[in-house]
């Protein structure tokens, strides 16, 4: 009797060891990463509104973000016949291949020259802040346009913006 309980007592302890072996178990996984191009964009060309004739009456004049914009003008604002030049802002935003990007604008900037200073605002851009851009073969020309509030009888003179303004660009 002695010998069967010694033997009942040693199974049972093999039983929980077996069974602890058992209940423990594992399995491998390994880690990678890929590091891809970090998107830039640099500035092709600044922005300009061209030649402006204004009244007594405050006005506008809207510039498309396109390659050749043309311009708009309303209240005592009118566009002569000799534009100079005109150019919506373009820049050039390089990354991976295929990525998507979003795109932010400023609010406003100011032109200061010989008179009271004027502020461009309602920035818009080509592609669109809503729909954001697409880096085939790795890159993009995003251009940028904005509409310019001009006093009325503004003083004639070279208007610019003491502060260059900032378009930013990151992956989605």
């Amino acid at each position: 009797m002695k010998k069967i309980s010694k033997f009942l007592s040693l199974a049972t302890v093999m039983i929980s060891i077996s069974a602890g072996a058992l209940a423990q178990v594992s399995a491998n996984a390994t880690a990678s990463a890929t590091i891809i191009s970090p998107i830039t964009i640099t500035n092709a060309s600044d922005m300009n509104f061209g030649n402006i004739a204004v009244s007594t009456a405050p006005g506008t004049v809207v510039l498309p973000a396109t390659l050749a914009p043309v311009r708009s003008a309303t209240g005592g604002c009118t566009l002569p016949a000799t534009a100079g030049t005109v150019s919506a802002a373009a820049f050039t935003v390089t990354g991976q291949t295929g990525f998507t990007y979003s795109i932010s604008l400023p609010a406003s900037a100011s032109l200061t020259g010989p008179g009271t200073p004027m502020t461009a605002n309602a920035f818009v851009s080509t592609p669109t802040v809503a729909a954001g851009g697409l880096l085939t073969g790795g890159t993009q020309t995003l251009y940028v346009g904005a509409t310019l509030n001009v006093a009325a009888a503004q003083t004639a003179g070279a208007y610019t913006t003491a502060t260059a303004f900032t378009v930013t660009v990151n992956y989605n």
